[in-house]
């Protein structure tokens, strides 16, 4: 049996993060395939040696000039697709997406982005295609909220 395996095919690790500040949320459009032109939130794949919560914050500053401080792990998706007549190969995402309450920086584009914005909760939601980024935002918005509520005492 050959020892040397060629062509190996392997999801590729992402993070994400949902930056709330306030009553809004921060999305971004994409100016690169698999989703360019797409809102989504910032994120990208995770580079060797770099946590999933570094590569999160990276992303972010990268794509928005934003700062944030991560308050939880919303979950871990696979996002997977075959590529159309014409197109670039399939892929394979997992992804890893953080909530985070924004610390400083207004968004300004940049890196593999053509737009970035805080926006009301309802409308960032609206410009999102994908229903896995719409449930990552509201479980983040949700998240950050029990932050803020007074815990009752037993």
């Amino acid at each position: 049996m050959d020892s040397q395996v060629t062509d190996i095919k392997r999801p590729i690790a992402g993070a994400g993060i949902v930056v709330v500040r306030g009553d809004e949320v921060l999305v971004i459009q994409r100016g690169k395939p698999p989703y360019e032109g797409e809102w989504s939130i910032p994120g990208g794949k995770i580079e060797y040696g770099e946590t999933s919560r570094e590569a999160a914050l990276r992303e972010l500053r990268e794509e928005t000039g934003v700062t944030a401080r991560i308050v939880g792990l919303i979950d871990v998706i696979d996002s997977i697709g075959a590529r159309e007549a014409g197109t670039p190969g399939d892929w394979h995402y997992l992804l890893v997406d953080y909530a985070a309450i924004w610390v400083s920086g207004e968004p300004v584009p940049d890196d593999d982005v053509t737009d970035a914005a805080f926006l009301p909760v309802k409308d960032a939601i609206a410009r999102t295609r994908w229903d896995r980024t719409r449930d990552v935002i509201g479980r983040a918005v949700e998240m950050v909220a029990a932050l803020s509520e007074p815990q009752s005492r037993a």
